[in-house]
């Protein structure tokens, strides 16, 4: 019987989860998540439970509530970026949540990189 599209993107999640858990080296996650409406990317340190540095298309002074376009990722890319730098973060790993590494993630990969966030 085939899998389901949210089958399929639990099993992703769950893989990529368990990698960054296994390569645990101190270094925080850059997590995202993508509604239908809007962007949300964290920096957390699972160590100590913490979220370090947060940005989402929610916040009222970015103008972009309830969009979720590529634009809206490259912008919130670039802020978690900055508020992480401003955390002293300057490494992490990128937690993509089961989503594929296409379009709007990858815009927002791309723009925190071009921010001074390695991963």
């Amino acid at each position: 019987m085939a899998n389901t599209k949210r089958e399929l993107f639990l099993k992703r999640r769950l893989r990529v989860r368990n990698k960054l858990k296994r390569r645990a080296d101190g270094r925080p996650r850059l997590s995202i998540h993508r509604s239908n409406k809007n962007f949300y990317a964290q920096v957390i340190d699972d160590a100590r439970g913490v979220t370090l540095a947060a940005a989402s298309t929610l916040e009222k002074d970015l103008g972009l509530a309830g969009r979720n376009n590529i634009e809206a990722a490259r912008r919130i890319g670039e802020l978690i970026a900055e508020r992480a730098r401003a955390a002293g973060v300057e490494s992490v790993y990128f937690d993509r949540g089961g989503r594929l590494y296409h379009g709007k993630v990858k815009a927002l990969a791309d723009a925190a990189r071009e921010g001074g966030l390695k991963f």
